[in-house]
């Protein structure tokens, strides 16, 4: 099939978890076979407007990628271009990640009678307690029916929890899809061939948004540096509350390392110095997880299961269903720091029973939640709405 896949103000490649999803999406649908167009950002937050005239296109070894670099908040200036790059390449196919203001890939899939797929990884619509709500509220509701419109449009959803939609829509046209991890990028020989840690390491990767739960992962190193352990605290990403857990870990010593931003081909390396990996989300600074269920497919941890690293998150669902507790890793009550640190200080304790969690948990996300799977399953999404607008249409 010919895909084109819009992730516009995404910037691919990229650091983010939107950056990842998109390359590892595309990358798994080129090697199905599949002919795929990308419509994404060069870099965060950038307006150039010469590329609603003319994107900047590359050809790359999982697709054509072309770059229309314009805020988030502006997307559907994009239309034009989207309308004639679609014209142009006559896909069979159009997939595009929901944003509040975007729309123009499903707009010119239903103009042009093509079949789309919405890809939603956050909650449609915002609980009225979120300003962003409030204020459409008092408009009237503009964005709340542009959002279900284009959940009508689109011949399917793929979500990984069904109540990111709006009830309104009819829940046969929503497939649950979770994220995944890339296996071979976190392969077991990267991490044979990694310079073993000299003291053990406990890791957090990830966005530094007050939901991720950065500072819980701060004050429960700091329990245990306080407790006298001799481990080190590895924190990979960038976000908000990075200067604030920087200044935080500063009470307690030189025991943690931050990163900042790295680069996607460096994290495996990066990972393989840990002996524990934690996901301490925090859903009460954020109101749509508290609202919709977690409805977060959680990348972090699949990376970390990819690395065969145990993991220590919250008692939640999903998580408690894809680490389970004592299998893969620990879980513990969320917003509990102290939990946390037991959670972790037992693994420290325990190494031979860490590794065996880590083995179970890549073994897991082998057989269930790579991206590998998640595009196997995408793309049999794909080839049921070709089918049903044209029975003859072989793919």
């Amino acid at each position: 099939m010919k895909i084109l896949y819009i992730a516009s103000g995404i910037p691919v490649p990229g650091t983010l978890g939107g950056s990842i999803h998109t390359f590892e999406v595309a990358r798994g649908l080129a090697r199905r076979g599949h002919v795929v167009d990308i419509v994404a950002a060069s870099q965060p937050g950038v307006f150039e407007i010469a590329s609603l005239a003319r994107p900047v296109s590359s050809r790359l070894d999982y697709g054509r990628l072309h770059h229309v670099d314009i805020p988030k908040t502006l997307s559907l200036l994009a239309a034009p271009v989207i309308m004639r790059l679609a014209r142009s390449l006559k896909p069979d196919v159009i997939m595009e990640r929901y944003y509040n203001f975007a729309g123009a890939g499903i707009l010119a899939a239903r103009r042009l009678g093509i079949p789309s797929i919405l890809e939603v990884n956050a909650l449609i619509v915002d609980p009225p307690t979120v300003l962003k709500r409030r204020l459409d509220d008092m408009l009237g509701g503009p964005m709340r029916r542009w959002a279900v419109a284009q959940c009508r449009f689109a011949d399917r959803i793929v979500t990984p929890l069904h109540t990111t939609v709006p009830p309104d829509i009819p829940r046969t046209r929503i497939v649950e899809l979770p994220w995944g991890a890339n296996v071979e990028h976190f392969s077991l020989d990267r991490r044979a061939a990694s310079t073993a840690p000299m003291q053990p390491t406990v890791v957090f990767l990830g966005s530094f948004r007050a939901w991720h739960g950065v500072l819980d992962a701060v004050r429960a190193g700091g329990l245990l540096v306080e407790q006298g352990r001799v481990c080190r605290f590895l924190f990979i990403g960038d976000g908000p509350q990075r200067a604030i857990a920087e200044r935080l870990s500063a009470h307690w010593g030189e025991q943690f390392t931050f990163t900042g931003a790295v680069p996607y081909d460096d994290v495996p390396s990066l990972l393989a110095q840990a002996s524990v990996a934690v996901a301490p989300f925090n859903t009460a600074a954020h109101p749509a997880l508290r609202a919709a269920g977690f409805f977060w497919s959680p990348l972090k941890v699949f990376e970390y299961m990819a690395a065969a690293l145990p993991v220590v998150t919250i008692n939640l669902p999903p998580l408690n269903q894809i680490v389970r507790h004592g299998i893969e890793g620990l879980l513990y009550p969320e917003g509990d720091t102290g939990a946390l640190a037991a959670a972790i200080a037992y693994l420290l304790d325990h190494p031979d029973e860490a590794r065996a969690m880590g083995a179970r948990g890549r073994e897991r996300v082998m057989m269930h939640f790579s991206w590998a799977r998640h595009c196997e399953q995408l793309e049999r999404v794909m080839r049921e709405i070709v089918e049903e607008r044209c029975p003859s249409h072989i793919v």
